[in-house]
């Protein structure tokens, strides 16, 4: 199998962001976003999905967090798009039930290349420190749709919203750790259509 790894960069008025992306990595991160809360859940990211993650982000954040976040997860699609290829020989579907202390969260994936975000979150709670949670979804959508990723992700139930979002990103990890991993059965594209 050969490498399935990618770089993009993407620089706009709002944002400057390199993302490297290796899906046979071991979990090695380098995260620098300008935004603590990020940092930490794409290390949990990657480090639970096992692909290692070199990220650096330079954003208007004295404005706002939002265009750094969701751009974010443009670029992280973009490099898990590219790093897939065709996306021959993957299991292409991932699932994942993680508790998180008082929190938990069930994610499915499908890498079968028609995006579409399903996010429902218990979270009552609307920030942790200055990080308001709704950015969340913001990055998921943003993923979603350039990863070409169908992902159905909800917390259901958990008080703290640290331990929900750390949840959510675990088992965002997981499925996506189970979904592009090699399936030793699969000799061409996991669909009936010969494409995705």
């Amino acid at each position: 199998m050969k490498a399935r790894r990618a770089i993009i960069e993407r620089k706009t008025r709002e944002t400057d962001i390199r993302i490297g992306l290796n899906l046979d990595g071991a979990g090695r991160c380098r995260v620098t976003t300008g935004i603590g809360f990020m940092d930490h859940m794409l290390e949990l990211l990657g480090r639970h999905a096992l692909v290692d993650l070199e990220v650096r982000a330079r954003g208007d954040i004295h404005v706002d967090y939002h265009h750094t976040v969701e751009d974010l997860g443009i670029v992280l699609g973009q490099c898990l798009n590219r790093a897939l290829g065709d996306r021959k020989g993957i299991a292409r579907y991932g699932w994942c039930l993680l508790p998180m202390d008082e929190s938990l969260c069930q994610c499915a994936v499908d890498l079968g290349g028609r995006p579409y975000l399903v996010y429902r979150a218990a979270i009552r709670k609307r920030r942790v420190l200055d990080f308001d949670i709704k950015l969340v979804e913001e990055f998921m959508r943003a993923l979603v749709t350039e990863a070409r990723m169908n992902l159905h992700l909800a917390h259901l139930y958990g008080k703290e919203p640290h331990h929900a979002c750390e949840s959510m990103f675990k088992a965002l990890a997981r499925a996506v750790r189970m979904a592009v991993a090699p399936d030793p059965r699969e000799r061409g594209i996991p669909s009936s259509k010969g494409r995705i």
